[in-house]
């Protein structure tokens, strides 16, 4: 898989991924705050599938 995110991209997502992840250990606790694992994933791997199906790229180097 080729790398799709630059490193500020990655950072934004894994702490957006982390916030909303904490929806659901404190109040309101709701289970939205699963989709907290699609940021966090994303961020963590470096690429991101609706990158690649949009032909976007925000990384500066491409492998």
């Amino acid at each position: 898989m080729t790398l799709n995110e630059a490193p500020w991209d990655r950072i934004l997502r894994i702490t957006i991924g982390i916030a909303l992840l904490s929806l659901t250990l404190v109040e309101p606790r709701t289970y939205w705050g699963l989709l907290g694992l699609v940021p966090l994933v994303t961020g963590t791997l470096g690429v991101c599938p609706l990158y690649r199906v949009l032909g976007v790229s925000t990384c500066p180097v491409t492998h």
